[in-house]
Formats: C-alpha cells, structure tokens, sequence
C-alpha cells in the first residue's frame, strides 16, 4: 500500500530532505568495492609492483680507482717517454743532416787540394782552400764528428762499406781494409757516414 507524502510545509528544508530521501533505495555492500573512483582502490598491488622492479635491480659492481689511476698514470709516462724519444731523434735526423752537408763540402775541398797540388797551384791558392777545409773539420769535431780512416783495420760492418775484395797482400791480414775509397765519419756509436772500403781476403779465395 503506497503512502503519498504530502509535504503541508514548504518551507521547511529538513521535510523536503525527508521527503527526496524516502524513495532512495540503500546502496549494496559490493557497490564500494566495485567503483572505480572509490578511495584507496588499487594502491597495494601497485606498492608490491615497485617493490619487485626494485629487487631485480642488480647490484653495481665495485670499482678499483685505484687500480685505474695506476693504470692511467703509466700509459701517460709511456707517452711521455715516447714523445720526447720521437723529439730527441728529429733533432739527431735533422743535425745529421747538416753534418752531411758538411761533410760533402769538405770532400770537394780535399779533391780541389789534391788537383791543386797536382797542377802545381800557387801556395796562396793552397794554404786558402786547406784553411777552410781545416776549419770545417774543426767544427765537426765540436759537434762530436770523428773521421775514419781504417786503413789497415779490421772490416768493422758498424763503419764501413766494403766495395769489393782483392787477395790479400804480403803483409796483410784477410779480413783487413786494404784500400780507402771513401773516407768515413762518426758522431758517438752512430755511423755518419760509412766508409767506402776495398777488403783482403784470402788468395785461394776462400
């Protein structure tokens, strides 16, 4: 049997309240779980998902800093040595090849002495070109340059360039310099300039 409400007072705001709120059917138990707004809904499953990406992180592995300064510390002092290794033999390579020079000027200063001595040249002439020879050679010497003159000597392959071998003399050792066809010069342990030499050697020619 359906009561109809009459509402005799208008305005009266708690009546009207009662009177909207009599036909309200009462929400169902489920109906809080089930809506997708309600508060809280889905937070622990989401704080165990974080918690599992958070344990598959694998740990970071030890680092020795030490051990990589040592090992860069050493390629740089390896660089370094072979910086100035390459520095020290460019400036060699380049001052050898000034002594050369040198060296081919006294040559023809010694082969214009030995013409002129041959044609009979006035001693002026003479002593002017023996006086610039002199004081070339003289400036080799303060660079450290020896000239070779192994005649006699035994074939030494650090100095000397045999050009060929002949029987060997009376009086001379095989294996010994027998002739200079070339003088030679050295500056310490290094060859400037090997010297051009003619070898004894046995006369059976063993």
């Amino acid at each position: 049997m359906e009561i109809d409400v009459v509402n005799d007072r208008p305005d009266d705001p708690e009546a009207r309240s009662r009177v909207s709120g009599e036909g309200d059917a009462p929400p169902l138990a489920g109906d809080a779980a089930s809506a997708p707004d309600a508060p809280g809904a889905g937070a622990e499953p989401l704080l165990a998902a974080d918690d599992a990406s958070a344990t598959d992180v694998p740990p970071a592995p030890d680092v020795d800093y030490k051990d990589r300064w040592l090992r860069a510390e050493a390629d740089l002092q390896n660089f370094r040595r072979r910086a100035q290794r390459d520095v020290e033999e460019a400036r060699r390579a380049a001052e050898e090849r000034v002594l050369l020079e040198i060296v081919a000027a006294i040559d023809d200063l010694e082969r214009a002495l030995d013409s002129a001595r041959a044609a009979a040249a006035a001693d002026a002439y003479v002593q002017g070109v023996q006086l610039v020879a002199q004081r070339l050679s003289e400036y080799l010497a303060r660079q450290g340059v020896i000239a070779l003159d192994p005649l006699g000597q035994p074939f030494d392959p650090r100095f000397h360039e045999a050009l060929l071998e002949v029987p060997a003399a009376e009086g001379a050792r095989p294996g010994d310099v027998v002739q200079v066809a070339l003088k030679g010069y050295r500056r310490g342990e290094r060859a400037l300039r090997a010297a051009r030499v003619v070898v004894a050697r046995r006369g059976d020619g063993a």
